[in-house]
């Protein structure tokens, strides 16, 4: 703002007022005639008329109610009552020159409780009891130092040219000045609100003023006279009017807003200026004691003296103290912003980000990066070596991210990048491009790995939030892994609909395992050759009260995903178990030996599987030879924990069944690094006419015989997949050509019959 229009400011006609009645008053007085008390207290209401009417529209004409306008509007009613003293001090001093009758004591003290009562629209940190008890202490304590010396004076016949009524109203009002000191002091070091701190400090002179101006009163010269109706209430004024001009101008930016740091410095320095004043006015009053008042009052002025140092290293330390605080504060923001291993911005410094972008309307995508099997890499090569892969992951990021966009580490493998558009082509090329940079081989020790990442996008809509976007980046994510892995997907509102599906079918699962929804079927494995039934698989089925039977390829991914397989797999192995026990109690002689169930990499994480396993044999009168565990390829290659579950279930004597052999990416190295006991051949191996996959299955015959494995094909359908299968010498096989998942009981009674051919 230019000079011109500070000058045009509101607030600065009173103030000019205020200083030409305030030169006026003196220029006459010192001038024409010293001894007109009545001229100079003349001046005097002008300033103070002035004051009331800056305070007033400080308050604001259009203002609506609140803190600001009530306090400035109180100050406003202070200057005018104090207006009434100087009117009586006018009357006063027409009258017998040298006084301070009780009607004009009374509005100036009346002056000083509106003036102490406008800082209650102040908000003030929140006080304790003790913070409370502390602060009437300490006005206690200044009263009575205040009247002690107010006190000794009188009595000592300070003022004697001033009648005793006069000084005793005029010591009154030194008291409350120093009481008003207390109050503005503790009030001008909390500037939070609407009022200007500037403004604050001004105001806390007044009671200074004031109370310069009880002392030079009671000494009772025309000289001291005289500068009280030059500087006592239009100095008192001046600074009212001053206060709201720095109000005015903060209000239409002229200037800055006054700070916490500055504001705080009005204590210490009132704390000076009364000792200051009140040591030279304590000083020139004991020339004329004698030696043993002067011996009180000095070392009364020496005693203020070291309060006041001790003050001052008081407000030292504290702004020493203030200063830490502060500082760790902003290590403790940037700790919070930024990952401490990567260096990147933290979630909350993205969602910080994104909400400013969603605030004020701009385009924002969330690309939500997570890198695909890193748990198996953290398992293998321990945490040391995977921090450095993800500070190299984060590396690549922000070298191929443009300048406009915000990479971020969310935590763990997870990854962010804040895009400034939602335009398809330009997040999809985004993702690409991220995709492609974690594709890049990654330096670890000696070796070299190669990652991929899914990739989840999320554009924000009209009325999102940034929680929102980035539920959306992972939910497309977790759609990205479920498709496959190494791949984007862009999110779209029906996949939310789907995970709110799997949460409902969650949630009722639940309550099927607690209620007995679950229901176990068998399906029969054959000797291809003999066509006697050589075991069985467990299946799990959901007997829905409403919906009727559930497929599997329906709830069992839910229960992986949910952590429900873990409960699941525990009823199914403990029921296929039962069951198995109760048909060789039925069916001596020709049932069957084991028992084929299913084990997901979920149960194989838990620590206590093996234990599980060995407990439900004990309960159940088998031994480690009647089970078969079928297991993934996947699973296998999990991670040590599992493979270490793998071990031990094998120590045991439990045969392990590799299923879906052949779908996986290191099939053949499984066989020699795990124990495995069978190979369970795909389905879609026998399936269809592809002399390929025919070739392979044949393969994996020959390989299970070389390697003493047994071989099971899957999935036999039709009568010719039965005949290849024999010339490929596979012995064992199941399918719905030879038999469908059935009851218990259906399946003991099978294995009562004879065997027979095995046709369509």
């Amino acid at each position: 703002m230019s000079r011109l229009d500070q000058a045009r400011a509101p607030g600065l006609a009173p103030v000019l007022i205020a200083v030409l009645a305030l030169a006026g008053a003196a220029t006459w007085l010192f001038v024409r005639d010293p001894d007109d008390l009545a001229l100079g207290n003349l001046g005097g209401s002008v300033v103070l008329l002035a004051a009331a009417l800056s305070c007033y529209r400080a308050a604001g004409r259009n203002a609506p109610a609140g803190p600001k306008r009530g306090f400035w509007r109180l100050w406003s009613g202070s200057a005018a009552v104090l207006f009434l003293s100087t009117v009586a001090a006018t009357v006063s001093a027409a009258d017998d020159g040298v006084s301070m009758p009780l009607y004009e004591a009374v509005p100036t003290l009346l002056s000083l409780n509106v003036a102490m009562l406008a800082f209650r629209h102040l908000p003030l940190h929140p006080r304790s009891r003790v913070d409370w008890m502390r602060l009437v202490l300490d006005g206690a304590a200044v009263a009575v130092c205040g009247s002690v010396f107010f006190s000794y004076i009188l009595l000592n016949g300070q003022g004697a040219g001033v009648s005793v009524g006069t000084r005793v109203a005029a010591a009154v009002v030194g008291v409350g000045c120093l009481l008003a000191l207390v109050v503005f002091g503790r009030a001008a070091v909390n500037p939070e609100g609407p009022v200007d701190t500037g403004a604050l400090a001004i105001l806390a002179l007044t009671p200074v003023i004031g109370l310069a101006a009880v002392l030079v009163f009671l000494q009772g010269t025309a000289l001291g006279m005289l500068l009280l109706s030059v500087l006592g209430y239009p100095l008192v004024g001046l600074t009212m009017c001053a206060a709201a001009y720095r109000q005015s101008l903060a209000d239409s930016g002229a200037v800055r807003r006054g700070r916490r740091g500055r504001a705080s410095l009005a204590d210490p320095l009132q704390h000076v200026a009364v000792s200051v004043v009140a040591t030279l006015v304590i000083l020139v009053s004991a020339r004329e004691m004698e030696a043993r008042g002067r011996a009180v009052i000095i070392g009364a002025v020496l005693i203020a003296t070291i309060l006041v140092v001790r003050q001052l290293l008081t407000v030292r330390e504290h702004a020493a103290a203030l200063s830490t605080i502060r500082r760790q504060q902003a290590d403790l923001q940037e700790l919070a912003l930024s990952d401490a291993l990567t260096g990147l911005p933290s979630r909350t410094a993205f969602a910080v980000a994104l909400t400013e972008r969603l605030d004020a309307a701009s385009p924002a995508t969330a690309l939500i990066i997570d890198i695909d099997d890193f748990k198996k890499i953290n398992d293998t090569l321990g945490p040391a070596a995977a921090d450095q892969l993800l500070c190299q992951v984060a590396q690549r990021l922000r070298q191929t991210s443009d300048p406009a966009e915000l990479v971020a580490r969310l935590g763990g493998d997870e990854f962010a990048v804040l895009l400034p558009s939602t335009d398809p082509a330009v997040t999809e090329q985004a993702a690409i491009r991220a995709q492609a940079a974690l594709g890049e081989p990654v330096q670890s020790g000696e070796l070299q790995l190669m990652l991929h990442g899914s990739v989840g996008i999320a554009s924000a809509g009209p009325g999102d939030s940034a929680d929102e976007v980035l539920r959306n980046g992972d939910i497309a994510m977790y759609a990205a892994k479920d498709s496959g892995k190494a791949t984007w997907v862009r999110y779209e509102p029906r996949m939310r609909q789907d995970m709110t599906e799997h949460a409902r079918i969650a949630g009722e699962l639940r309550h099927a395992i607690d209620h007995g929804q679950l229901r176990l079927v068998h399906q029969p494995i054959f000797d291809l050759h003999t066509g006697r039934i050589h075991g069985a698989e467990a299946l799990a089925r959901w007997q829905h009260p409403d919906r009727g039977l559930v497929s599997p390829a329906c709830f069992i991914p839910i229960a992986e995903r949910s952590g429900l397989i873990v409960p699941i797999g525990a009823w199914v192995l403990r029921e296929a178990c039962t069951t198995l026990a109760r048909w060789r109690r039925e069916h001596p002689g020709t049932a069957i030996q084991a028992i084929n169930v299913n084990v997901a990499v979920r149960q194989l994480r838990e620590a206590g599987f093996a234990d599980l396993v060995a407990d439900t044999l004990e309960q159940t009168g088998l031994g480690p030879e009647n089970l078969i565990l079928e297991i993934t390829e996947s699973a296998v290659v999990d991670g040590p924990h599992v493979q270490e579950a793998l071990v031990r279930l094998h120590r045991m004597g439990i045969r392990l069944a590799l299923d879906d052999f052949g779908t996986g990416q290191s099939s053949l190295s499984l066989l020699r690094a795990f124990p495995v006991d069978i190979i369970k051949l795909d389905k879609s191996f026998v399936d269809g006419t592809d002399r390929g996959r025919h070739a392979i299955a044949a393969a994996v015959s020959q390989l299970a015989g070389n390697l003493g494995l047994k071989a099971v094909a899957e999935g036999i359908e039709a009568e010719d997949q039965l005949d290849r299968l024999r010339e490929m010498n596979f012995h064992y096989g199941q399918g719905y050509l030879l038999a469908r998942p059935m009851s218990a009981d259906e399946c003991g009674a099978l294995m009562a019959k004879p065997a027979q051919a095995l046709s369509a």
